[in-house]
């Protein structure tokens, strides 16, 4: 009885090492496939891969064939370490598959992809969404989202669609980076928050503001910078918020006993400081002109006639500490990872230089390579010129291979307020500050430039295809 138990035993081990050896040198196989070449049982190959898989010595998966339930003899194994040089090796190769393109190749495609070129602006409330999701997370100032930003992005640009889409809930805005006057306190010089329309503002889409979280949750500011940089209105409409909630403009005016205009100063600073939001974009602008001045420009014989603002005002919330796990965390990193692939479709180090609200890139790029080897972006050298590793969104790339093939003459005029003005960043020359009215103009057709940049009545040439700053 011994004998035969030690025998069946035996044979039960030869029969895993036999197994163990195949797969170190197969690859993805299924226990039906190994069972045909050994001639065995599938439902005894099976059981052998079972143990091996509790060993941690081979995995099961979807390698080769569709993914999806299938038979318990059709699933795929593959040996551990085997299956880690393929996934290497596959990412080497896909890697190497893409040509890198020039800074000018890619100023003309991250322009196309913005919506910024010839014939490639939006339309309606739906290509307003498409252009926020572009812009998410990237702070401008409040007056020119609705000044040049949207418009240049959006066909017949209506303010009705930002008012639809934030009233709903579906987008909100915010001051997300802390204000200078907080670090100037740290550093021992008392500074009051002056609101001005240049005061920098982004947009998010709720369901998917993630990144926006983590910035809040580390832009801790101390009660008592907040109290010395606000005045004591400010402070007191703060308070009522943080007490009662979500107010109407009117209710937070007879709250604080003051008059609207007083109240609409208080709100205006606590803005600029970052600390609080509105349901409706209009708003903020009431708070910018008072007087709804026209920040846009309307169609010819069409005159927009002035409304009433919309919305409550309340809080900018950091999730609280039992919310911030470690998982949460990773979500909120893979969120900004996403923010950056739609602005930019190919992302890498130096973009980073103009992102106020984003994570550091240190944080990023370990995210980036997860995203990568779950095969949902690739890395790769995209654009040539630039050190570190690019990432790119899988769609973006047939796009950036394209525009080394456009011949059209265009040149794409926006504000220099734009994310998209990255002289200095993608191509060489200096950058044009992001000051009120001031543009950057950028021709989308191939030259044979590629003289150092110079100085010429008050513009500047930039090499590489590159443009003038106007």
């Amino acid at each position: 009885m011994l004998a035969q138990s030690s025998g069946a035993k035996s044979a039960d081990d030869i029969l895993r090492k036999a197994v163990q050896g195949w797969m170190s040198i197969l690859g993805p196989v299924t226990s039906r496939g190994l069972a045909v070449r050994l001639g065995i049982d599938a439902g005894e190959i099976w059981k052998q891969m079972l143990r091996l898989e509790m060993s941690g010595t081979i995995l099961r998966g979807s390698f080769e064939g569709p993914s999806g339930a299938v038979a318990d003899p059709d699933v795929e194994w593959c040996e551990r370490r085997l299956l880690q040089r393929i996934h290497k090796a596959t990412l080497h190769s896909l890697r190497k598959q893409i040509e890198p393109v020039t800074p000018a190749d890619y100023m003309r495609f991250v322009l196309n992809w913005q919506h910024l070129g010839a014939q490639r602006q939006l339309t309606g409330e739906a290509g307003l969404l498409e252009a926020l999701r572009g812009l998410e997370g990237f702070e401008a100032p409040a007056v020119e989202w609705e000044r040049s930003l949207l418009p240049q992005r959006v066909a017949n640009y209506d303010p009705r669609w930002l008012d639809t889409l934030t009233l709903t809930g579906v987008v909100g805005w915010g001051r997300i980076s802390p204000h200078p006057a907080f670090a100037a306190i740290e550093s021992g010089g008392p500074k009051r928050i002056i609101p001005t329309g240049v005061a920098p503002i982004t947009f998010f889409l709720r369901e998917d503001a993630l990144w926006m979280d983590l910035c809040l949750a580390r832009r801790e500011v101390p009660e008592a910078h907040l109290t010395a940089s606000l005045s004591d209105l400010a402070n007191r409409a703060r308070s009522y918020l943080g007490e009662r909630g979500a107010m109407f403009p009117g209710d937070l005016a007879r709250a604080l006993g003051a008059t609207a205009d007083e109240a609409g100063h208080a709100l205006w600073e606590l803005v600029a400081a970052g600390l609080v939001t509105a349901d409706g974009f209009d708003s903020l602008r009431v708070l910018v002109d008072p007087r709804r001045k026209k920040l846009f420009a309307a169609p010819a014989g069409i005159k927009r006639a002035a409304r009433p603002s919309a919305g409550r005002w309340s809080l900018l919330r950091a999730p609280d500490a039992a919310e911030q796990s470690a998982q949460w965390r990773e979500s909120a990193i893979e969120s900004a990872c996403h923010v950056l692939l739609r602005r930019y479709g190919v992302v890498f180090r130096d973009l980073m230089e103009r992102e106020t609200a984003m994570p550091k890139w240190r944080e990023l790029l370990g995210m980036f390579r997860r995203m990568e080897a779950r095969g949902t972006v690739r890395g790769g050298r995209f654009v040539s010129g630039f050190g570190g590793e690019q990432f790119a969104l899988p769609e973006a790339l047939e796009s950036l291979r394209a525009s080394r093939r456009e011949s059209e003459t265009n040149t794409v005029t926006y504000s220099a307020a734009d994310p998209m003005n990255l002289v200095g960043v993608v191509i060489p020359g200096e950058r044009e500050s992001a000051i009120l009215g001031r543009t950057v103009s950028y021709p989308t057709a191939k030259t044979a430039a590629d003289a150092p940049a110079q100085l010429s009545d008050g513009a500047l040439s930039l090499p590489f295809g590159g443009g003038a700053l106007a």
